[in-house]
């Protein structure tokens, strides 16, 4: 068993952010360096969450803390070729959520790379794991893949 995340099509996700490469984005190998990736994770994830009125001022009841992130790199990205992250939920747990993520560009049918994300619900202020809101819940369910 391996924990080696695989190259995917667009049909093995659910919603898709679009991302514009910047210059100042590609490193000394004239590809986008690896921590830029995980940038567009960041955004791709905390857009949805805005989006669907669970993230922010929109959400005094709980907030999501990253505790985990991984990456697989497949096939690299340069400025100024724009990008398209792919999202799903692939797993809603008690008080967790994990998302995994694929970078897209028109140059390929499958992901140039693929990532996991995974928040933990905690109370704003006191910073404990709490229960996903069922409001939440409910949202996120929405970017479950159904087994095939």
């Amino acid at each position: 068993m391996t924990d080696r995340l695989l190259a995917e099509g667009r049909d093995a996700y659910r919603h898709f952010t679009p991302i514009t490469t910047r210059w100042m984005d590609n490193d000394i190998y004239g590809h986008v360096n690896n921590v830029v990736y995980y940038s567009w994770f960041d955004t791709a994830v905390n857009g949805l969450l805005i989006a669907e009125g669970i993230a922010g001022s929109d959400s005094p009841e709980a907030i999501g803390l990253v505790v985990g992130t991984q990456c697989q790199y497949f096939e690299p990205v340069s400025f100024p070729t724009p990008v398209e992250i792919g999202l799903r939920v692939v797993k809603l747990g008690t008080s967790s959520v994990t998302y995994q993520l694929g970078v897209f560009t028109t140059q390929r049918p499958y992901s140039h790379a693929t990532g996991m994300f995974t928040h933990v619900y905690v109370d704003p202020h006191a910073r404990r794991p709490v229960a996903i809101p069922a409001r939440h819940r409910e949202r996120l369910a929405r970017y479950i893949l159904p087994l095939a």
